[in-house]
């Protein structure tokens, strides 16, 4: 009987703890993300840091176009806004306002890879959106690969981008996820024969044999993809930009925005109030990600930070090193468990650092302690000590050989053993799983827009404006892929704003799924996430 008792006591007393658990983690899901810590953790990526890291142009008085975000998505809008504007003749301002460093949000902090998840998704893509509209989805992400090889070629920063062709690898070590992962891939090669060409299904020995990969590895599934310097990539075309339009671009780091408020009868324009004073503009894109419901209150619950953790490690002496050929560049996805995966690619210069991320799994079962966390001024120790241990073991002891040491007359500023570094970044998780990108309704921006006359250029002719009718925009909630979402989304957007979706031909490309629609907003809850992880 006390035997009983004892155990229905931990029972209820872990019911408790789980039950305030879950209340904490809505409560911190429904709350501000806040502005961006200072300090944040100390990525690899971003060291040395770029020139323009610091930069911070005269914040003027007002602006045709304000940007608030200075990764990947920022710079995607930026850039199409200003060349688009420019090549039709008309003189814009376009202000970027970032709260930290240039480039130091997710961009600056995630894995580097541009691996698309395209197998994976596709049937529940299918199954909830239609053929079409799936297929669009999976073109959309593909495309990226070559759409930022081709912008990091036009902007002259291809060779410090350290943009790559990869052979992406996911390596099971569970036969039912093993097999389901089969069944996907078996459908997404009949229905885009194409985009699936170069998927292949290895089994556990050629798999063992092929990648060099631990023994109880139980099969691995390959595809082309990509690997990237985000923040090389970023800040590279920053400055480009800056250098290209210094009397029509501004960006404003360590600028916070900290309020908008609405047009009013004196004012016809949004004002922004930052650390370094207002400024006034008709349009304001907001590409903050995982810091979106700062600013946009209704979307706290839709768009969810959750902090990420990711590393960069020294090799071991055993595991081949790539070269310039390309078949000797690789990327990995581990999957150990139905939530949760790490994620690797290799740098192709100095010591081959090994970019491990990932350890969701490690993190509580459900990820409690990352859902909600906006604190990247440090990271999760039970990840870290995850990310610091694994990779001998997914590749196995003997092919990890000896500890890598530091190269002689090396940086001397990172850790001396096997990890040179530790850090976190902030995602966007969407509540539904697909970005939100376009106009956001006054029911969700929560104030009302500027009136049209506000936009008109009376020195380009009477009734002519620059752009479609005033509002606040949006790009984000990448749900961690924002390296296959990110860029076109922003570039989709600037199309929007600029009333150019008939001349970029959005119709052809861009999934209208991904649009922000108050119908969509409604639908689109937080408690359904893991149902949709499941799949």
């Amino acid at each position: 009987m006390g035997n009983t008792f004892s155990l229905a006591r931990l029972a209820l007393a872990e019911f408790l703890d789980n039950l305030q658990t879950f209340q904490t983690l809505q409560a911190r899901i429904q709350s501000s993300p806040g502005l961006p810590l200072p300090n944040p953790s100390r990525s690899f990526w971003s060291y040395p840091p770029s020139p323009i890291a610091t930069h911070v142009s005269q914040l003027p008085a007002h602006a045709d176009f304000v940007v608030i975000g200075s990764g990947i998505t920022g710079t995607s809008v930026v850039r199409r806004l200003l060349d688009s504007a420019s090549a039709e003749g008309h003189d814009v301002r376009v202000v970027m306002l970032e709260a930290r460093d240039a480039c130091s949000g997710a961009t600056g902090r995630n894995g580097g890879h541009i691996s698309p998840p395209l197998y994976h998704d596709y049937t529940s893509l299918k199954r909830d959106h239609g053929q079409v509209v799936a297929q669009k989805m999976i073109k959309l992400r593909l495309a990226h690969l070559e759409e930022l090889r081709s912008v990091a070629e036009q902007e002259g920063v291809l060779a410090e981008s350290q943009w790559r062709e990869v052979e992406s690898v996911d390596v099971f070590y569970n036969s039912e996820m093993f097999e389901k992962a089969k069944t996907k891939v078996q459908t997404y090669k009949a229905d885009l024969p194409f985009e699936a060409e170069h998927h292949e299904v290895y089994e556990a020995k050629e798999a063992i044999e092929k990648y060099r990969l631990a023994s109880d590895t139980l099969g691995c599934i390959s595809s082309s993809a990509g690997a990237i310097h985000p923040y090389q990539f970023v800040t590279g075309i920053l400055a480009k930009l800056l250098s290209r339009y210094p009397e029509r671009f501004s960006l404003c780091t360590n600028t916070p925005c900290t309020s908008i408020s609405p047009p009013t009868h004196s004012n016809p324009y949004y004002t922004l109030s930052t650390s370094r004073g207002i400024i006034t503009t008709p349009h304001i894109i907001h590409a903050t990600n995982g810091w979106a419901a700062t600013l946009l209150e209704k979307l706290r619950g839709k768009i969810i930070p959750f902090r990420g953790n990711m590393s960069a490690q020294r090799p071991g002496q055993s595991l081949p090193i790539p070269d310039s050929n390309p078949a000797t560049h690789r990327s990995f996805v581990f999957y150990t468990r139905p939530i949760g995966y790490d994620y690797l690619t290799q740098l192709p210069t100095g010591e081959r650092e090994l970019m491990l991320g990932g350890g969701f799994a490690q993190d509580g079962d459900e990820g409690y302690e990352a859902m909600g966390n906006t604190d990247d001024t440090t990271y999760s120790t039970r990840i870290g000590a995850h990310l610091s241990g694994v990779l001998p073991r997914y590749f196995g002891e003997n092919n990890w050989g000896r500890e890598g040491v530091p190269l002689e007359g090396g940086e001397g500023e990172w850790a001396e053993g096997r990890v040179k570094a530790l850090w976190s970044g902030i995602l966007g998780i969407s509540a539904d799983l697909i970005p939100w990108v376009g106009r956001l309704p006054r029911v969700i921006s929560g104030r009302s827009e500027p009136p049209l006359s506000s936009v008109v250029k009376s020195e380009k002719g009477e009734g002519m404006h620059v752009g479609a009718a005033p509002g606040e925009w949006i790009a984000a909630g990448y749900s961690g892929e924002g390296m296959v979402h990110a860029w076109l989304s922003g570039k989709a957007l600037a199309d929007m704003v600029l009333g150019r979706e008939v001349e970029g031909k959005l119709g052809e490309w861009f999934p209208d799924i991904m649009r922000v629609t108050e119908k969509r907003w409604k639908k689109a809850k937080a408690e359904n996430l893991l149902d949709a992880l499941d799949d």
